[in-house]
């Protein structure tokens, strides 16, 4: 039956197999007009604060101006001043030679802005938007003689907020511009799903074997064991959990508590709640597969127990193999900025989810539709 629902899984999965998303846009409704018909292209705002590489922010470009590099080798990094006044309505004070010049949004058109910044020297201009979403520049209809030679980005308004931030107390901020083309097909997207079939495709046949394999246990003991010792000892060595109706809607309320809580309280000290938490679950996660991978070639230190405290009866080869995952996990903790990083994470994140899997049994069919679905990111 699991190898059944993994099939299903695969083939539901199938389509997801899909062509790299073009990352521009066309809006019909925003008027176009000579000087105004770019597409809108989102656009990576690579940043460097101090001559080190700091944030990494995602804007769009306006339906005018000059386009922005789309190969990253290309784009050069260049400085960041603050605009003043901080509208760029008119004629800034401060002298620019080349910089990318940071304005906040109002108080004029964006073609105004982005005429007087490039007027002024500036080689591109990053708008603040006044919300935290992206919006899209457009030309009124009456301007009929565009002819801006700068890029023109809008940044949501924490981003523009953090840069901001940094200029005021006089940090060296450098921007790099770029819009990377995306291939016909995606391989970050294919690599992506193949992770997550075989995420549950590997936990579905770990729980189809430890379910041979309990049943295989199940009748050696039905020979010479009584039926209620039998009954209490199976009941005491099932790693199984049932997801009922009730739990499965209290599985989705907490999870849907969960996500507001991280959307309405998205600040340091609960981003790093999370990494404690995703730690704990990938240590676990991380340990129950090792061991289980490695019990077929040691199976000596497997049966082997050792009574340790708090814990009781453990195997020799899960007291190995636990401190590994723990100072895995911590590494990964400590370095989870770096380049390198996704590495760790995906590793701790598809143990964790294979042992969740192969644990987690719902045996109706529209329970396990409320739970997975609630489940899925």
């Amino acid at each position: 039956m699991a190898a059944l629902w993994a099939l299903l899984a695969v083939l539901l999965l199938l389509p997801a197999l899909a062509y790299g998303g073009d990352i521009s846009h066309e809006d019909d409704k925003a008027p176009k007009i000579p000087g105004c018909s770019n597409k809108f292209v989102l656009v990576k705002v690579q940043t460097s604060i101090n001559g080190k590489e700091d944030w990494e922010f995602v804007g769009v470009t306006a339906r005018f101006g000059k386009m922005v590099e789309s190969k990253e080798k290309h784009a050069n990094q260049t400085r960041l001043s603050l605009a003043d006044p901080p509208d760029c309505c008119t004629k800034p004070n401060n002298k620019l030679d080349g910089d990318v010049l940071l304005v906040h949004r109002g108080g004029c058109k964006f073609t105004t802005k982005a005429e007087i910044a490039e007027a002024a020297g500036a080689s591109a201009i990053l708008i603040i938007n006044n919300q935290r979403e992206l919006y899209k520049m457009v030309c009124n209809s009456n301007e009929t003689d565009l002819s801006i030679g700068v890029p023109a980005v809008m940044l949501p308004q924490d981003a523009g907020a953090i840069l901001e931030d940094s200029l005021i107390h006089n940090a060296s901020v450098a921007v790099q511009l770029y819009s990377p083309d995306r291939p016909l097909v995606d391989t970050a997207e294919v690599f992506l799903w193949l992770m997550a079939v075989g995420t549950i495709l590997c936990s579905s046949y770990w729980s189809a074997w430890s379910a041979r394999d309990a049943d295989i246990e199940h009748e050696k003991l039905l020979k010479d064991t009584p039926d209620d010792a039998l009954n209490r000892e199976s009941a005491a060595a099932s790693g199984i959990v049932d997801i009922n109706i009730t739990s499965a809607i209290l599985f989705v309320v907490i999870a849907s508590g969960f996500l507001i809580l991280l959307y309405k309280l998205m600040s340091y000290w609960f981003v790093e709640l999370l990494v404690v938490l995703f730690c704990i679950g990938g240590v676990e996660g991380l340990q129950t597969c090792l061991v289980t991978l490695l019990s077929w070639w040691f199976k000596r230190s497997w049966e082997s127990l050792v009574k340790v405290p708090f814990f009781g009866a453990v195997p020799y080869l899960t007291l190995a193999i636990t401190p590994f995952c723990m100072v895995f996990a911590v590494l990964w903790a400590v370095y989870r900025h770096k380049h390198f990083a996704w590495i760790g994470q995906d590793i701790l994140g598809i143990a964790l989810m294979v042992t969740v899997l192969q644990i987690v049994r719902v045996p109706n069919l529209k329970r396990r539709v409320a739970f997975w679905v609630a489940f899925s990111p």
